[in-house]
């Protein structure tokens, strides 16, 4: 399953490249930062959570059963036989990525998603599922582990209509401030190479957040899709049902891929890809206990503990810095320099010793990182502070065998400096942000 609001990304990355155009061409610490917007606007649902939220909105779903064992799956099986009549199933792995009907399981032709028709088939996929790697386009080489399968019903049944599959998305559309509902005829896996090759086959309808989906935009979508009867009808409740769900849940991006059109009219969400806005979760106590830590990296959930907003990257160097401006900027030296940044990591304006040394812990559990810029530009965190953090994280963690460039500037910076001074720690410090950048490069290649 590919996610077309990517779009907003490339809208960025647009913008970044038109302001500066010499960093642009040579950096990617741009890129990491619109990666950074999009991972922690919202927290990720798996499939079969998110489809549960979209029953209470009354939108039509493919009915399923989650399953953590081979034997749950098969009373699954049995339950899906006996309640629709039909001896196929689709058996899904649960993780949050996309592509799962294209992924393989590592060393396995066993793929994502794979169609039942017998309780030994469902028995065979859940063994092959469970507890293997699904390596798809979207979790790269290292693949996430399969912890969890959904068993769910047919819903490509023999009867008087064709069956059509279809996409739609709902997300923000911050360039023109309103929400954006995205379809296309053409749903299934394969919507990637449509948005690539035709994207004149992906239709766009705004809608303003405070006017909601109006009858005759429901209406214009299912017209569009191609839809007539009792489809139209039905299509025209689902797309109103779905936009009030977004709302409802507070999504910062709700995919329905495919939308499905089955033989007898209905119109259903096979599968169902849901971000909720993390600024809103408090209002949502509920969604928030279905968050599944597993699927996330461990040094972002314990960054997470302490208020930091932190991205783990390929690179060798750490950064510490405050302001995700002056994060994007710091990386983007450090790559015109030569080198490779490890993580994103902004201390927050509300910094003090306790996440300073907090963020340093995690920035140490990269065995990758070679060397650690610290980048603070003093407005509202205090200068003194963060050194305070250095030095008490050094006493608490003991002999620290990398290199550390500090850059302290603002308020408090002479007190800062000050206090490193005194404490005899083993740190090269910088007054100008390329100077910082020059010495780092110098301890990498060290």
């Amino acid at each position: 399953m590919f996610t077309l609001f990517r779009e907003k990304e490339l809208f960025l990355l647009c913008n970044f490249k038109k302001v500066y155009p010499a960093i642009a061409s040579k950096a990617k610490s741009h890129l990491f930062f619109c990666i950074y917007l999009c991972k922690k606007i919202s927290m990720n649902l798996h499939e079969y959570q998110a489809k549960e939220l979209l029953k209470r909105y009354n939108v039509p779903v493919q009915e399923g059963i989650a399953c953590n064992t081979v034997t749950e799956a098969e009373d699954a099986y049995r339950f899906i036989n006996s309640q629709y009549g039909s001896r196929f199933a689709v058996v899904k792995a649960q993780i949050h990525a996309g592509g799962r009907g294209k992924g393989k399981i590592r060393g396995t032709e066993q793929k994502g998603v794979a169609v039942a028709k017998s309780l030994e088939d469902v028995k065979t996929i859940a063994q092959n599922l469970l507890g293997g790697t699904l390596v798809t386009v979207q979790t790269g080489e290292a693949g996430k582990v399969v912890n969890k399968i959904l068993v769910a019903q047919d819903v490509y049944y023999e009867g008087p209509e064709p069956v059509k599959e279809f996409y739609l998305s709902i997300l923000m559309d911050r360039s023109k401030g309103k929400n954006v509902v995205m379809y296309s005829t053409e749903g299934g896996v394969n919507i990637e190479d449509v948005a690539h090759d035709t994207p004149e086959k992906i239709f766009k309808e705004w809608v303003h957040p405070g006017g909601g989906l109006l009858p005759f935009q429901a209406r214009k979508i299912a017209f569009n899709l191609g839809l007539s009867g009792t489809s139209f009808k039905n299509c025209v409740k689902f797309v109103t049902n779905l936009y009030n769900a977004f709302v409802g849940l507070d999504c910062s991006m709700l995919e329905i891929n495919p939308m499905f059109k089955t033989s007898d009219g209905k119109i259903i969400a096979v599968d169902c890809k849901m971000n909720i806005d993390d600024n809103a979760l408090i209002r949502h106590p509920d969604i928030a206990a279905l968050r599944d830590v597993s699927e996330e990296d461990p040094t972002e959930v314990e960054a997470a503990k302490y208020n930091l907003n932190f991205v783990k990257l390929d690179g060798n160097v750490g950064c510490m810095v405050n302001g995700a401006g002056l994060a994007m900027a710091t990386m983007d030296m450090i790559k015109l320099s030569g080198g490779e940044p490890a993580n994103f990591l902004d201390v927050g304006g509300t910094a003090n010793a306790q996440t300073v040394e907090a963020g340093f812990r995690i920035i140490l559990k990269d065995p990758k990182v070679k060397a650690i810029l610290i980048n603070i530009f003093g407005g509202i965190v205090r200068c003194d502070r963060v050194a305070q953090g250095v030095i008490d994280a050094y006493q608490s963690i003991g002999n620290i065998n990398i290199p550390i460039i500090v850059r302290l500037q603002g308020t408090n910076a002479e007190l800062a400096k000050e206090l490193i001074d005194k404490s005899g720690l083993k740190v090269e410090s910088a007054i100008l942000l390329s100077e910082a950048a020059e010495l780092v490069n110098k301890a990498v290649a060290a």
